[in-house]
């Protein structure tokens, strides 16, 4: 039962060569943008879109996830840091959309914690109008395989998206 409890707030499909990988933001340890960088490197795409909510101490997300690719490895030219105020997935949904849309983009693969991949994946679709989207989660030790119960990381991962799943469904 806690495993099904997980699974209704993942959404995860096999990638497939895209125009663009887009990242979002809200990861502070680094997942998202690896398994992002990797699935460029390993030719899904040519670039990737790298989405943040805003400022950290002075410092765009957005730079601060790129500089962390950077430092493991990745060329800096495979990012496009996207600026914006959102102060949720939706927000950032229509920005990304948005920007993607002024590069001609039309299949995308979105890249976010497996724990927020449902919502994000209903939010993105919600804004798509005809841009075709796979969503390709990165794992996150807190979530542990799914067994998010097991430590306090991940329980406390699973009541926070629980509670925005639910406000989403409220329109709150």
């Amino acid at each position: 039962m806690l495993f099904a409890l997980g699974a209704m707030l993942e959404a995860s499909e096999t990638p497939q060569k895209s125009d663009i990988i887009v990242v979002l933001g809200g990861d502070y340890r680094g997942n998202r943008i690896l398994r992002a960088a990797e699935l460029a490197r390993q030719g899904y795409a040519p670039k990737v879109l790298v989405s943040g909510v805003g400022s950290i101490y002075g410092t765009h997300e957005s730079d601060l996830a790129i500089a962390y690719a950077v430092s493991r490895g990745y060329p800096r030219d495979m990012f496009i840091p996207v600026y914006y105020a959102a102060v949720n997935t939706r927000d950032e949904a229509r920005a990304d959309i948005a920007d993607m849309r002024r590069r001609g983009m039309h299949k995308y693969l979105l890249v976010t914690s497996l724990y927020h991949s449902a919502r994000a994946s209903r939010a993105f679709r919600r804004e798509n109008n005809g841009l075709e989207m796979r969503s390709v989660p990165a794992m996150d030790p807190w979530w542990a395989n799914g067994q998010w119960w097991k430590n306090r990381e991940g329980r406390k991962l699973w009541l926070t998206e629980m509670l925005k799943t639910i406000a989403e469904r409220l329109g709150l």
